[in-house]
C-alpha cells in the first residue's frame, strides 16, 4: 500500500479505505491546487486525489466501485465527496497475466534443469 497524504483527515480516510483491502492505495492532498475555489482550506486537507486498486472491485461497474468507496468514507465527518477525485482500478489484468506467465516460466526452467543428487563426501563417513 502506498499512501502520500499524512494529515489527520488523510489518515482517517486511509484507515477507513483499508476495509476494501486495497493492493494499491494512494491519497494525495491536492488542496493547494484549489486555492480560491469553494471549500478550500489554507491548512490543507480539503481536496484529495485517490487512486485505489482492490480485488473487491473485480466484476463491479465503475459506479459500483465508487459507491463502495463512498460507503467506506460516508460516516467520516470531514468527508466531502465533491472534494475527492477518484481513480479506481480492478487488479490489473496485465499484472495477473504477467504473474501467470512468470509462474509457467519457472515451472519450465525447473523441469529442464538436470536432477542433481548430492552425495556426502567420503570424509563425513
Amino acid at each position: 500500500m502506498n499512501a502520500v497524504a499524512t494529515g489527520p483527515v488523510a489518515q482517517e480516510m486511509l484507515r477507513r479505505l483499508d476495509a476494501l483491502e486495497p493492493t494499491l492505495l494512494e491519497l494525495i492532498d491536492d488542496s493547494e491546487k484549489h486555492r480560491g475555489h469553494g471549500g478550500y482550506n489554507p491548512s490543507g486537507e480539503s481536496h484529495f486525489t485517490l487512486e485505489i486498486e482492490s480485488p473487491a472491485f473485480e466484476g463491479k461497474s465503475r459506479v459500483e466501485r465508487q459507491r463502495m468507496i463512498h460507503q467506506a468514507l460516508i460516516r467520516f465527518e470531514n468527508y466531502q465527496p465533491s472534494f475527492l477525485e477518484i481513480r479506481v482500478n480492478e487488479l490489473s489484468q496485465a499484472a495477473e497475466a504477467w504473474a501467470e506467465a512468470a509462474e509457467k516460466a519457472v515451472d519450465r526452467v525447473s523441469s529442464a534443469l538436470p536432477k542433481i543428487e548430492l552425495q556426502k563426501p567420503s570424509f563425513f563417513s
